[in-house]
């Protein structure tokens, strides 16, 4: 069975990530959707929200016979990635600037754990600016988010922020 991770904050999940666990899905048998928990951010859904809407949104995805996990993990991936079993990392790249930061995480995650490759798949051209980060700030400064992410989220997010104000 050929497994993967593929490991983020998904804050929120936008169609850019589930373009990746789509055409990630055409790989393997499995991909496990780790949520990364991070103490130094300040994220905007809790961890258990995350993985409520990763887990409502998946089944609207073309995935074949892939099977998906989702779960949560702090600390190493590559000690995450050997309690799961699991020799290969999943990684989305948008543009050059991402390329050279997760070139130097697979290179560490190989220095740490020589077993485990990570697989880079390239953001489709739709979602190749698209990431979290700036769906979070247009959509905080009342901008328009419909088709960067799935509508069950935009729906949370506008609950979110209807209940700061």
């Amino acid at each position: 069975m050929r497994r993967a991770i593929y490991p983020g904050s998904f804050d929120p999940i936008t169609n850019g990530h589930l373009d990746i666990i789509e055409r990630g899905s055409k790989l393997f048998d499995e991909i496990i959707i780790a949520i990364l928990y991070n103490p130094d951010k300040n994220p905007l859904f809790s961890i258990e929200e995350r993985k409520a809407l990763l887990e409502q949104v998946l089944p609207t995805i073309n995935a074949g016979n892939c099977r998906f996990i989702v779960e949560d993990f702090e600390g190493l991936l590559v000690e995450y990635a050997i309690k799961r079993r699991v020799d290969t990392i999943l990684r989305g790249i948008r543009a050059i600037s991402d390329y050279e930061y997760e070139l130097q995480m697979a290179l560490m995650n190989r220095k740490l754990e020589p077993r485990i490759e990570t697989v880079f798949l390239m953001a489709g051209e739709a979602f190749s600016y698209v990431s979290s980060r700036l769906v979070k700030q247009v959509f905080a400064l009342g901008g328009k988010i419909d088709g960067f992410v799935p509508p069950l989220v935009e729906e949370q997010m506008r609950k979110k922020l209807n209940n700061k104000f």
